[in-house]
């Protein structure tokens, strides 16, 4: 019996979530997780389309396969990269030529108080306690996301 695909899309963007979640189910024989409504639409049209016209060829599949072969991911960086593993973290190995020198301090005023940062090798300290980055320390002070370099006026300038 031959589906009209396209009537069949009309009818799935009809459906509340519940009922996709539903027809999802009956369409793959598995339970749907997610409770995006356009998710579960392009996946019951993708079904769908499939069941009518057939699926991906043989080659498609072998491709998808070796593009989804884990084996041949990169698990830690290259030597040469700017990166080095530290803890459960990466860190730069080379030091960002806009930060001071080790030892130096950040002076800012925000809000009427002096913010005063002391520069470290590889961190920044304020107020006793340790920062991995600027923007980790300028999101402590203002509690929103900021340009740690921008914040405290460190960026490049314009020529």
């Amino acid at each position: 019996m031959a589906l009209d695909i396209n009537a069949e899309i009309a009818r799935l963007e009809a459906l509340t979530t519940l009922e996709l979640k539903a027809e999802f189910a009956r369409l793959w024989g598995s339970v749907a997780y997610s409770k995006n409504r356009r998710h579960l639409i392009r996946r019951c049209a993708w079904r769908l389309q499939e069941m009518e016209y057939g699926g991906l060829s043989e080659r498609a599949l072998r491709r998808a396969e070796e593009i989804a072969d884990e084996s041949s991911l990169r698990q830690i960086p290259p030597r040469n990269a700017k990166w080095q593993k530290i803890g459960h973290g990466l860190q730069r190995k080379t030091r960002d030529p806009r930060l001071p020198k080790s030892g130096s301090t950040l002076v800012r005023r925000y809000r009427g108080k002096t913010i005063t940062v002391e520069v470290l090798e590889s961190t920044f300290e304020w107020k006793g306690e340790e920062y991995p980055s600027l923007s980790s320390l300028a999101k402590a002070i203002t509690g929103s996301h900021v340009n740690g370099y921008q914040w405290f006026g460190l960026a490049k300038k314009p020529r």
